[in-house]
């Protein structure tokens, strides 16, 4: 179900880039005009994952989740009436799409906390995440289709729809905890209690305030560890590649499938002996040095073919650290897990939207677009040292006192050093 929640979020996501050039032909929009409308989605979406984070720790994810699925499906299927009434009304239902999706991956990590011990964890998030990358998939093979047979506007409806009856299947088949589901047995009751009882958080009603203790939770490494893993995670993720049909299909396909590996992977290795820690560590190494590599091999490209090829590759190794840092996040603290979730996902966001934005200025400075990605190679080697330098896998104490003053002064000059380095490649 979970899958199936993030195969929508991304399907819903990505239809507009189909539908915007005939809705841009049909308006007479100018293609920059055309940039507004898709990217209004990201102003809804910035703001919500925080938010939606901190609502998941406190409710639990089944009630949060089944609202932010009927929400988005909701902005998804009244597109095209906000499309044909005015272009306000299109861009508050684009936001709103936002709003509601920015709940989606907290979610998802709650549930995963709850319902999965550790050494089955990593696979579940890597099934999870598998409907997430397929969704963009679906959508984009499926949205010209649609389109053929019932208009521009057949495949809003259609997944909006869609969501609708997912809401309907979740509310009356799942439930926030094991220990509250009619239908698990026994044994398998008393297996996930047993398994997870020294690293999840309880599963008694909440007592505590819903405003989250973010001063702590920013005060230490582990937490920084995470928001800067997921912001480079995000770094190229939202480049619009999807004009090229190769891009549109086969490589998030790639992702999806390495993903469950590296989960089944980890899962393994924790399940052998290995420590959490270490297991997240080289699963986060091979998700940032693998695409690192992949993208200088695409520098060298000199055919289409070899090009995709590459970039296939390092999207698919990227899938790796969905065992690193995302499962990463359920571990330090399980009671915070969706607002971690919230706020490494608005570092990504922006992270994405200074990728985007920023590699058209960083060519024309440099000259090339292999400069740009020769720099985001060397982004992705750094991010991997400050995780395995900073992470852990057990759980965080975010009731202690702020990070001293050694902490802090070590943050700066890692802060200063790496600055330091860039400016130098820079100049060279």
């Amino acid at each position: 179900m979970l899958a199936l929640a993030l195969a929508l979020c991304n399907a819903d996501r990505v239809v507009m880039s189909v539908a915007i050039v005939p809705l841009s032909l049909s308006n007479g929009w100018s293609r920059s005009f055309a940039v507004i409308v898709q990217s209004s989605f990201l102003w809804g979406y910035l703001i919500s994952p925080i938010a939606g984070g901190t609502l998941v720790d406190y409710y639990g994810g089944k009630v949060v989740m089944a609202w932010g699925v009927a929400l988005w499906s909701l902005a998804t299927f009244l597109t095209p009436w906000a499309a044909e009434t005015s272009l306000w009304a299109l861009l508050a239902m684009r936001a709103l799409l936002g709003i509601a999706e920015g709940v989606a991956l907290p979610c998802m990590n709650n549930m995963v906390a709850r319902w999965f011990p550790q050494t089955e964890r990593a696979r579940a998030v890597g099934i999870a995440m598998a409907g997430f990358q397929l969704g963009s998939s679906v959508g984009l093979m499926l949205s010209p289709i649609l389109m053929s047979q019932g208009g521009i506007f057949g495949p809003f409806v259609i997944f909006g729809l869609s969501g609708f009856l997912w809401v309907l299947v979740w509310l009356s088949a799942t439930s926030s905890t094991p220990d509250r589901n009619p239908q698990i047995s026994k044994y398998e009751l008393e297996y996930i209690l047993n398994e997870r009882k020294n690293s999840l958080v309880e599963n008694k009603p909440k007592t505590t305030k819903v405003i989250p203790p973010f001063r702590r939770l920013l005060s230490k490494l582990p937490t920084w560890s995470l928001i800067i893993a997921n912001a480079m995670h995000s770094w190229v993720y939202h480049v619009d590649l999807r004009q090229a049909a190769w891009f549109s299909a086969v490589p998030w396909t790639v992702m999806a499938i390495m993903g469950y590996i590296g989960g089944l992977w980890s899962d393994i290795m924790i399940r052998n002996g290995m420590s959490v820690t270490l297991t997240r560590k080289i699963m986060q190494s091979i998700g940032f040095l693998g695409p690192g590599i992949a993208l200088v091999g695409l520098t060298t490209a000199k055919s289409p073919a070899v090009a995709s090829a590459w970039l296939t590759l390092a999207v698919g190794l990227k899938s790796f650290s969905h065992s690193g840092f995302l499962v990463n996040l359920q571990e330090i603290a399980p009671q915070y897990s969706g607002v971690l979730h919230g706020i490494s996902n608005t570092a990504g966001t922006f992270a994405a939207i200074l990728g985007t934005v920023g590699a058209g200025f960083f060519v024309e400075l440099v000259g090339s677009f292999q400069g740009f990605l020769l720099f985001t190679s060397l982004l992705y080697v750094l991010a991997a040292l400050f995780y395995d330098v900073f992470s852990t896998g057990e759980r965080v104490n975010f009731d202690e006192p702020h990070m001293n003053d050694i902490l802090r002064l070590l943050v700066l000059a890692t802060s200063y050093r790496v600055s330091m380095i860039m400016v130098m490649l820079l100049q060279l």
